[in-house]
Protein backbone atom coordinates (compact mmCIF):
# COMPACT_ATOMS: atom_id res chain seq x y z
CA UNK A 1 0.00 0.00 0.00
CA UNK A 2 1.40 3.38 -0.95
CA UNK A 3 1.96 6.22 1.46
CA UNK A 4 -0.33 9.18 0.84
CA UNK A 5 2.62 11.51 1.38
CA UNK A 6 4.40 10.46 -1.80
CA UNK A 7 4.82 13.14 -4.45
CA UNK A 8 2.78 13.60 -7.61
CA UNK A 9 4.87 12.46 -10.55
CA UNK A 10 5.94 15.05 -13.10
CA UNK A 11 3.71 13.42 -15.72
CA UNK A 12 0.63 13.38 -13.49
CA UNK A 13 1.27 16.96 -12.35
CA UNK A 14 1.36 18.06 -15.99
CA UNK A 15 -1.90 16.21 -16.72
CA UNK A 16 -3.57 17.78 -13.69
CA UNK A 17 -2.36 21.27 -14.58
CA UNK A 18 -3.69 20.91 -18.13
CA UNK A 19 -7.07 19.70 -16.88
CA UNK A 20 -7.31 22.50 -14.31
CA UNK A 21 -6.46 25.06 -16.99
CA UNK A 22 -9.07 23.67 -19.39
CA UNK A 23 -11.80 23.46 -16.76
CA UNK A 24 -11.14 26.50 -14.58
CA UNK A 25 -8.70 28.65 -16.56
CA UNK A 26 -6.22 28.63 -13.69
CA UNK A 27 -2.51 28.38 -14.45
CA UNK A 28 -0.51 26.32 -11.95
CA UNK A 29 3.24 26.72 -12.26
CA UNK A 30 5.73 24.13 -11.03
CA UNK A 31 6.06 26.09 -7.78
CA UNK A 32 2.44 25.13 -6.97
CA UNK A 33 3.12 21.38 -6.97
CA UNK A 34 3.51 21.14 -3.18
CA UNK A 35 0.35 23.22 -2.68
CA UNK A 36 -1.62 20.93 -4.99
CA UNK A 37 -0.33 17.83 -3.20
CA UNK A 38 -1.43 19.27 0.13
CA UNK A 39 -4.90 20.14 -1.09
CA UNK A 40 -5.41 16.81 -2.85
CA UNK A 41 -4.40 14.87 0.26
CA UNK A 42 -7.87 15.55 1.70
CA UNK A 43 -9.47 14.14 -1.45
CA UNK A 44 -7.33 10.99 -1.27
CA UNK A 45 -8.41 10.49 2.32
CA UNK A 46 -12.09 11.10 1.53
CA UNK A 47 -11.97 8.63 -1.37
CA UNK A 48 -9.77 6.13 0.51
CA UNK A 49 -7.26 6.26 -2.34
CA UNK A 50 -3.67 5.68 -1.26
CA UNK A 51 -1.56 7.27 -3.99
CA UNK A 52 -1.64 10.27 -6.29
CA UNK A 53 -1.17 7.93 -9.25
CA UNK A 54 -4.32 5.99 -8.32
CA UNK A 55 -6.16 9.29 -7.82
CA UNK A 56 -5.18 10.46 -11.31
CA UNK A 57 -6.25 7.13 -12.80
CA UNK A 58 -9.65 7.60 -11.16
CA UNK A 59 -9.93 11.29 -12.06
CA UNK A 60 -9.27 10.69 -15.75
CA UNK A 61 -11.72 7.78 -15.96
CA UNK A 62 -15.26 8.38 -17.24
CA UNK A 63 -16.64 8.09 -13.71
CA UNK A 64 -13.97 10.41 -12.32
CA UNK A 65 -14.77 13.05 -14.95
CA UNK A 66 -18.42 12.88 -13.90
CA UNK A 67 -17.97 12.70 -10.13
CA UNK A 68 -14.53 13.95 -9.09
CA UNK A 69 -13.75 16.79 -11.48
CA UNK A 70 -15.95 19.23 -9.56
CA UNK A 71 -14.03 18.40 -6.36
CA UNK A 72 -10.69 18.96 -8.07
CA UNK A 73 -11.89 22.40 -9.19
CA UNK A 74 -13.03 23.11 -5.63
CA UNK A 75 -9.66 22.39 -4.06
CA UNK A 76 -7.72 24.64 -6.44
CA UNK A 77 -10.13 27.60 -6.61
CA UNK A 78 -10.87 28.26 -2.94
CA UNK A 79 -9.60 31.80 -2.29
CA UNK A 80 -9.10 33.72 0.93
CA UNK A 81 -11.63 36.48 1.47
CA UNK A 82 -12.65 38.79 4.30
CA UNK A 83 -15.55 40.95 5.41
CA UNK A 84 -15.06 44.62 4.45
CA UNK A 85 -11.90 43.87 2.48
CA UNK A 86 -10.58 46.97 0.65
CA UNK A 87 -13.04 49.28 2.47
CA UNK A 88 -12.49 52.24 0.12
CA UNK A 89 -14.62 50.40 -2.44
CA UNK A 90 -17.63 50.29 -0.12
CA UNK A 91 -17.15 53.96 0.74
CA UNK A 92 -17.15 54.81 -2.98
CA UNK A 93 -20.27 52.70 -3.49
CA UNK A 94 -22.27 54.61 -0.88
CA UNK A 95 -20.84 58.09 -1.42
CA UNK A 96 -20.75 58.18 -5.23
CA UNK A 97 -22.09 55.16 -7.14
CA UNK A 98 -25.41 54.86 -5.30
CA UNK A 99 -26.28 58.59 -5.33
CA UNK A 100 -25.49 58.71 -9.07
CA UNK A 101 -27.73 55.70 -9.66
CA UNK A 102 -30.56 57.11 -7.51
CA UNK A 103 -30.46 60.44 -9.36
CA UNK A 104 -30.85 58.63 -12.67
CA UNK A 105 -33.24 55.82 -11.74
CA UNK A 106 -35.31 57.49 -8.99
CA UNK A 107 -35.66 54.08 -7.28
CA UNK A 108 -37.84 52.80 -10.14
CA UNK A 109 -36.19 49.38 -9.84
CA UNK A 110 -33.84 47.57 -7.44
CA UNK A 111 -30.12 48.32 -7.57
CA UNK A 112 -28.51 45.15 -8.93
CA UNK A 113 -25.00 44.16 -7.95
CA UNK A 114 -22.99 41.08 -8.95
CA UNK A 115 -20.30 39.57 -6.73
CA UNK A 116 -18.36 37.51 -9.29
CA UNK A 117 -16.10 34.98 -7.60
CA UNK A 118 -17.86 35.29 -4.23
CA UNK A 119 -15.98 32.47 -2.48
CA UNK A 120 -17.40 31.75 1.00
CA UNK A 121 -19.70 34.77 0.97
CA UNK A 122 -17.87 37.48 2.92
CA UNK A 123 -17.99 39.92 -0.01
CA UNK A 124 -21.71 39.59 -0.93
CA UNK A 125 -22.73 39.74 2.73
CA UNK A 126 -20.60 42.87 3.17
CA UNK A 127 -22.37 44.36 0.16
CA UNK A 128 -25.74 43.34 1.61
CA UNK A 129 -24.93 45.11 4.88
CA UNK A 130 -23.67 48.24 3.12
CA UNK A 131 -26.74 48.39 0.86
CA UNK A 132 -29.12 47.65 3.75
CA UNK A 133 -27.63 50.55 5.69
CA UNK A 134 -28.06 52.77 2.64
CA UNK A 135 -31.70 51.63 2.39
CA UNK A 136 -32.30 52.53 6.05
CA UNK A 137 -31.28 56.11 5.25
CA UNK A 138 -32.94 56.37 1.81
CA UNK A 139 -36.64 55.58 1.67
CA UNK A 140 -37.74 53.59 -1.38
CA UNK A 141 -34.29 52.17 -2.15
CA UNK A 142 -34.12 48.41 -2.75
CA UNK A 143 -31.45 46.07 -4.05
CA UNK A 144 -30.63 42.55 -5.20
CA UNK A 145 -27.29 40.76 -5.13
CA UNK A 146 -26.16 37.96 -7.44
CA UNK A 147 -23.20 36.01 -6.04
CA UNK A 148 -21.45 33.42 -8.19
CA UNK A 149 -18.52 31.04 -7.87
CA UNK A 150 -17.26 27.92 -9.63
CA UNK A 151 -16.94 26.00 -6.35
CA UNK A 152 -20.05 24.22 -5.09
CA UNK A 153 -18.36 23.74 -1.71
CA UNK A 154 -17.88 27.47 -1.05
CA UNK A 155 -21.34 28.30 -2.42
CA UNK A 156 -22.92 25.90 0.06
CA UNK A 157 -20.99 27.51 2.91
CA UNK A 158 -21.86 31.00 1.67
CA UNK A 159 -25.57 30.25 1.39
CA UNK A 160 -25.58 28.94 4.96
CA UNK A 161 -24.18 32.24 6.21
CA UNK A 162 -22.47 30.72 9.27
CA UNK A 163 -19.10 32.17 10.35
CA UNK A 164 -16.76 32.14 13.32
CA UNK A 165 -16.69 35.19 15.58
CA UNK A 166 -13.07 35.65 14.50
CA UNK A 167 -14.09 35.82 10.82
CA UNK A 168 -16.69 38.56 11.42
CA UNK A 169 -14.33 40.70 13.53
CA UNK A 170 -13.74 43.22 10.66
CA UNK A 171 -17.49 43.97 10.63
CA UNK A 172 -18.24 47.19 12.57
CA UNK A 173 -19.82 46.43 15.95
CA UNK A 174 -23.19 48.05 15.18
CA UNK A 175 -23.52 45.97 12.00
CA UNK A 176 -22.50 42.77 13.79
CA UNK A 177 -25.29 43.34 16.30
CA UNK A 178 -27.84 44.14 13.58
CA UNK A 179 -27.02 41.52 10.97
CA UNK A 180 -25.67 38.46 12.83
CA UNK A 181 -27.29 36.03 15.28
CA UNK A 182 -25.29 34.29 17.99
CA UNK A 183 -25.33 30.51 18.28
CA UNK A 184 -27.79 29.31 20.94
CA UNK A 185 -25.40 27.06 22.83
CA UNK A 186 -23.42 28.68 25.68
CA UNK A 187 -19.93 29.77 24.68
CA UNK A 188 -20.68 29.43 20.97
CA UNK A 189 -18.01 30.91 18.72
CA UNK A 190 -20.24 30.90 15.64
CA UNK A 191 -22.68 33.45 14.30
CA UNK A 192 -25.16 33.38 11.43
CA UNK A 193 -26.26 36.09 9.02
CA UNK A 194 -29.87 37.08 9.76
CA UNK A 195 -32.48 35.63 7.35
CA UNK A 196 -33.61 39.00 5.96
CA UNK A 197 -30.05 39.70 4.81
CA UNK A 198 -29.56 36.20 3.37
CA UNK A 199 -32.74 36.66 1.34
CA UNK A 200 -31.23 39.60 -0.57
CA UNK A 201 -28.59 37.36 -2.19
CA UNK A 202 -28.95 34.71 -4.89
CA UNK A 203 -26.03 32.28 -4.88
CA UNK A 204 -25.35 30.50 -8.18
CA UNK A 205 -22.59 28.35 -9.66
CA UNK A 206 -20.85 29.96 -12.62
CA UNK A 207 -17.65 28.91 -14.38
CA UNK A 208 -15.77 31.90 -15.81
CA UNK A 209 -14.51 29.58 -18.56
CA UNK A 210 -18.00 29.05 -20.02
CA UNK A 211 -18.28 30.48 -23.53
CA UNK A 212 -21.14 32.70 -22.36
CA UNK A 213 -22.69 33.37 -18.98
CA UNK A 214 -26.25 32.19 -18.44
CA UNK A 215 -27.22 35.35 -16.59
CA UNK A 216 -30.08 37.48 -17.83
CA UNK A 217 -29.09 40.67 -16.07
CA UNK A 218 -27.42 44.01 -16.56
CA UNK A 219 -25.71 44.87 -13.29
CA UNK A 220 -25.40 48.35 -11.80
CA UNK A 221 -22.06 47.31 -10.29
CA UNK A 222 -19.81 44.26 -10.53
CA UNK A 223 -17.32 43.24 -7.87
CA UNK A 224 -14.71 40.88 -9.31
CA UNK A 225 -11.89 41.35 -6.84
CA UNK A 226 -8.79 39.21 -6.42
CA UNK A 227 -10.08 36.70 -8.96
CA UNK A 228 -8.36 37.33 -12.30
CA UNK A 229 -4.87 37.16 -10.78
CA UNK A 230 -5.16 33.37 -11.11
CA UNK A 231 -5.63 33.51 -14.90
CA UNK A 232 -3.26 34.16 -17.78
CA UNK A 233 -3.71 37.35 -19.84
CA UNK A 234 -5.78 35.86 -22.72
CA UNK A 235 -8.14 34.27 -20.19
CA UNK A 236 -8.41 37.57 -18.29
CA UNK A 237 -9.36 39.31 -21.54
CA UNK A 238 -12.03 36.70 -22.29
CA UNK A 239 -13.53 36.73 -18.78
CA UNK A 240 -13.65 40.51 -18.42
CA UNK A 241 -15.09 40.96 -21.92
CA UNK A 242 -17.98 38.69 -20.90
CA UNK A 243 -18.36 40.35 -17.49
CA UNK A 244 -18.58 43.86 -18.91
CA UNK A 245 -21.33 42.70 -21.29
CA UNK A 246 -23.44 42.30 -18.13
CA UNK A 247 -22.59 45.77 -16.78
CA UNK A 248 -24.79 48.77 -17.55
CA UNK A 249 -23.14 51.79 -19.22
CA UNK A 250 -21.83 54.33 -16.70
CA UNK A 251 -21.80 51.63 -13.99
CA UNK A 252 -18.76 50.49 -12.05
CA UNK A 253 -16.43 47.49 -12.13
CA UNK A 254 -14.54 46.93 -8.86
CA UNK A 255 -11.29 44.94 -9.10
CA UNK A 256 -8.70 43.80 -6.56
CA UNK A 257 -5.90 46.24 -5.74
CA UNK A 258 -3.25 43.80 -6.98
CA UNK A 259 -5.00 43.49 -10.36
CA UNK A 260 -4.53 45.68 -13.42
CA UNK A 261 -6.48 45.95 -16.66
CA UNK A 262 -3.50 47.55 -18.40
CA UNK A 263 -3.24 46.46 -22.07
CA UNK A 264 -6.60 44.68 -21.96
CA UNK A 265 -9.12 45.84 -24.58
CA UNK A 266 -12.22 46.55 -22.52
CA UNK A 267 -15.06 49.12 -22.66
CA UNK A 268 -14.08 50.74 -19.36
CA UNK A 269 -12.20 53.80 -18.12
CA UNK A 270 -10.17 53.91 -14.90
CA UNK A 271 -11.76 56.02 -12.17
CA UNK A 272 -9.70 55.25 -9.06
CA UNK A 273 -7.33 52.48 -7.93
CA UNK A 274 -8.89 49.12 -8.91
CA UNK A 275 -12.09 50.87 -10.02
CA UNK A 276 -13.40 51.26 -13.58
CA UNK A 277 -16.46 52.74 -15.26
CA UNK A 278 -18.33 51.11 -18.13
CA UNK A 279 -18.33 53.19 -21.32
CA UNK A 280 -21.33 53.82 -23.54
CA UNK A 281 -21.63 52.29 -26.96
CA UNK A 282 -19.23 49.32 -26.80
CA UNK A 283 -20.69 45.87 -26.23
Amino acid sequence: MHNRDESISTTDFSRLCQLIYEEAGIVLGSQKKTMLEGRLRRRLKALEIHSYRAYCDYLFSDRGQREELVHLVDVVTTNKTDFFREPAHFEFLTSQALPEWAAQESNRRPFLIWSAGCSTGEEPYTLAMVLSEYARAHSGFSFRILATDISTVVLEKAAGGIYSTETVRPVPHALRVRYFMRGREPGSTRVRVVPELRRTIEFRRLNFMDSSYDIQIKADAIFCRNVIIYFDRPTQQSILTKLTQHLRPESYLFMGHSETLHELDLPVDPVAPALYRRLHGRF
